[in-house]
């Protein structure tokens, strides 16, 4: 099978707080971030820190809004999906 991202980031976003899951060959991390601005600005460079070039998060609300607008200023490619399709992936 190939692999066709090395790098990707899904999202679980709540009102107050973000999980964030960075899956790379070596593994998995997981962080958990404050939705404040300055706390979103430490996500975005985690996000790159990590090298992750692709980034899934649920549509639930508009609590992913102020995150698509950071990733887009940094060129990040994002996917804002449905929440049951993301629950299903492995």
């Amino acid at each position: 099978m190939d692999i066709l991202i090395e790098r990707a980031c899904g999202m679980d976003i709540h009102k107050k707080s973000i999980t964030a899951c960075i899956l790379t060959p070596n593994g998995k991390e997981i962080q958990t971030f404050s939705t404040k601005t300055v706390f979103l600005l430490q996500l975005i460079d985690w996000i790159k820190q990590q090298g992750c070039t692709h980034v899934a998060m649920e549509s639930t609300g508009v609590f992913w809004k102020p995150i698509v607008n950071l990733l887009e200023a940094e060129d990040i490619e994002f996917l804002v999906v449905n929440a049951q399709h993301m629950k299903a992936l492995p």
